[in-house]
């Protein structure tokens, strides 16, 4: 089972010794249709509205605030609201976000070289180095790493659920995941 959650943040528990804790919210989902345990989901994200987003919600009968649709594995055998009964304590998931965007950056930032020493005026800094060879192959070889685009790529995580409560729909999952506070991802049972 699949369910669209928001991630609120980080917080930790107040046992002791505390464990770190990410906590998320599951989405508003209305199921729209089932076939063979894989549905059509529609959840709210935004402002966005078309006349092909107006057509869907025409076809299943939902609210103007339903504008996105989405397809995941449910419990549901019919259309309705969403199951989350399987979202119990001690649980394991996979939490699928996506990461910060970085945007262009140095060798050193994205693959933790070292860079040159800070001594003696060089101009090493935080520069790459040397990319390639001498006169044989005379090339820098494919997948050298270089300078460039990192982050924005979708990560998995494997969590242990603390605690779901179903009255607000707050999933408290153990250890972190990745992407920025309000940011939509998915949670699925492992």
């Amino acid at each position: 089972m699949e369910f669209i959650v928001e991630k609120i943040g980080m917080s930790r528990t107040v046992t002791v010794p505390a464990l770190p804790v990410t906590l998320v919210k599951v989405v508003d989902t209305k199921v729209c249709e089932v076939n063979d345990g894989v549905a059509v989901v529609a959840y709210n994200d935004g402002k966005k509205f078309n006349k092909a987003i107006e057509g869907q919600q025409k076809k299943y009968d939902l609210s103007k605030e339903f504008n996105r649709f989405a397809t995941i594995k449910v419990a549901n055998t019919e259309a309705g609201e969403l199951d989350t009964s399987a979202l119990a304590e001690g649980v394991t998931v996979k939490t699928t976000f996506k990461t910060k965007g970085r945007g262009f950056t140095g060798a050193v930032k994205r693959h933790n070289f070292a860079g040159g020493r800070a001594s003696h005026g060089h101009r090493m800094g935080k520069r790459t180095g040397s990319i390639g060879m001498c006169e044989w192959p005379g090339r820098v070889m494919p997948g050298q790493k270089m300078p460039g685009q990192y982050g924005h790529v979708n990560v998995t995580h494997k969590n242990d659920v603390v605690s779901f409560d179903a009255s607000t729909g707050i999933l408290v999952l153990k250890g972190s995941v990745a992407g920025a506070n309000g940011t939509l991802g998915k949670v699925r049972i492992a």
